[in-house]
């Protein structure tokens, strides 16, 4: 690596930092992922309210939990390919209209099946509308869906965890839909598949690769172009800094200019000593400063949601706004560091709970770091987010494919598969590609969000629609509907559900389906 003595931090950034004391840039293993731990910065391991607190479940998301016995391998006749895992899934029947009704599917990301299940508004909303069953399936190696009986022998080396892999994760929610409609004798129920990020991208890739199966998708904040050669590799880091710029040249001035504040301040114990008093730091731990700054400017760009937010941590509406504003119009001092200071806050301590920045917490609630580590170092390699570009609001970080995946394979003792994805999926001429052999997918991206560069932002047939809004942050569509929503992300939802509709309608037409 292009940086000694490298060393994985525990945070959903996935950052190097380097063991230099002086030198405190950031360098990236692995990209972001919105299953991030939600950062608790209070004292003790239960975190302490205040920025860090969960939102209150919505009273209509009801479920009952079920397993599967699932295939370990689906793939080879191996002896070792027959063992099985049970795989969780959350079913909600109480709207559904009978054998031929809608089921609706949403393709777990990477972290326990709660988290989304608790936030994809959109779908309890429309299974009154539409009569459907709601299933959200568990990824493989995430929550209680554990092959090897338990998190610790599923993980414990490469030929545990080489199981992990996209393909093996679609076959299974292939497998396990086959199953539940069987149980069910619905055989002519039309499953539509729903996700938003990583869970966007499995989902317009089981109407491509299981089409017999699931007969249309909505892909939200899916970046299927995010891999080498299909997108600029500094696009992510770019994005972001847009989003600030947009706001504010001051504020975007501030935070190019607060890397080499940082790292002059971290150089001295004088220096050190100002950090800890300026941010409060539990314990002391000033040396997080920089990660943690990185962490909250990433995170607050993709959840810039036009209304209060508690998905990943308490926000308040258009964060990106709010942050800008507390380094122009600073609380704690007009130097750089106290205006920093000022918007670290607005991620981490925004309900004003907590005593410090930088405590314990529990660093992984969503079960996600080892799965994801895992995935973006194998094949889900999405090189958009890696490279640092000199006009960013973050340090520069030349873009290196060959260290990439030199760091990669350090990782997990195996070569890492950078083109995998792409020959299995596709992605060059992804128009003309799926406007010959694929249908019934909507791709939503909000411009906001970072990950929008790598998707599909233009309509490529009648039925495979791009809906881009400027405005939108990520995968803000599948969020619960407020009162306070704009009328921009009212008529995206409203959209979707048109499609839909037209897809039931001409599904039902084709079966001749009363």
């Amino acid at each position: 690596m292009a940086r000694a003595a490298m060393v994985l931090v525990v945070a959903a950034l996935l950052i190097l930092l380097s063991s230099c004391p002086s030198c405190h840039a950031v360098a990236r293993l692995a990209p972001p992922t919105l299953a991030m731990r939600r950062y608790t910065a209070g004292d003790d391991r239960s975190g302490g309210g205040g920025g860090g607190a969960i939102a209150a479940v919505a009273p209509e998301v009801q479920y009952e939990t079920r397993y599967f016995t699932q295939r370990l391998d689906h793939f080879n006749a191996l002896p070792a390919s027959y063992g099985t895992f049970q795989q969780r899934y959350l079913v909600n029947a109480t709207f559904w209209g009978g054998k031929a009704a809608p089921v609706f599917v949403y393709a777990g990301n990477e972290g326990e099946i709660e988290l989304f299940t608790n936030n994809t508004g959109l779908m309890w909303e429309m299974a009154p509308r539409f009569r459907a069953m709601l299933v959200f399936i568990e990824h493989r190696y995430y929550g209680e869906s554990m092959p090897f009986a338990g998190k610790a022998a599923a993980y414990s080396n490469s030929s545990t965890t080489g199981y992990l892999t996209t393909t093996q994760a679609l076959a299974d929610f292939a497998e396990l839909i086959l199953s539940l409609k069987a149980n069910l004798t619905a055989h002519a129920a039309p499953v539509l598949v729903f996700g938003g990020s990583y869970g966007g991208m499995l989902a317009a890739w089981m109407r491509m690769k299981y089409p017999h199966i699931f007969m249309g998708a909505v892909a939200s904040s899916a970046p299927i172009l995010g891999f080498y050669g299909l997108s600029n590799p500094y696009s992510f880091y770019d994005a972001i800094s847009d989003d600030f710029k947009s706001e504010s040249q001051h504020c975007y001035d501030v935070l190019r200019n607060s890397w080499s504040e940082l790292d002059k301040a971290l150089a001295t114990d004088a220096g050190r000593a100002q950090l800890n008093h300026i941010f409060n730091m539990c314990r002391g731990k000033v040396d997080a400063i920089p990660s943690l700054l990185e962490n909250a400017l990433v995170y607050v760009a993709m959840t810039d949601y036009p209304t209060p937010s508690n998905f990943l941590t308490s926000l308040p509406a258009y964060p990106v706004r709010e942050v800008c504003r507390a380094i122009d119009q600073p609380t704690s001092g007009n130097d750089t560091l106290s205006r920093i200071k000022d918007a670290m806050t607005i991620y981490y301590n925004h309900t004003g709970g907590l005593a410090c920045f930088g405590g314990a917490g529990d660093e992984d609630p969503y079960g996600m770091l080892a799965g994801w580590n895992w995935q973006a170092c194998t094949e889900m390699i999405l090189t958009m987010s890696y490279g640092v570009s000199n006009s960013s609001i973050f340090q520069p970080e030349p873009f290196n494919f060959t260290d990439i995946l030199a760091g990669c394979r350090d990782y997990t003792g195996l070569p890492p598969r950078p083109y995998w994805i792409e020959a299995h999926f596709g992605g060059y001429d992804i128009g003309n590609v799926l406007k010959r052999s694929a249908s019934n997918i909507i791709f939503f991206n909000g411009l906001r969000d970072p990950w929008s560069r790598g998707g599909v932002l233009k309509s490529i047939s009648k039925s495979i629609i791009a809906l881009v809004e400027p405005e939108g942050g990520h995968h803000v569509d599948l969020r619960f509907s407020t009162k306070e929503d704009p009328e921009w992300l009212k008529k995206v939802r409203r959209k979707e559900m048109r499609i839909i509709a037209d897809w039931l309608t001409q599904y039902y037409s084709d079966e001749a389906i009363a």
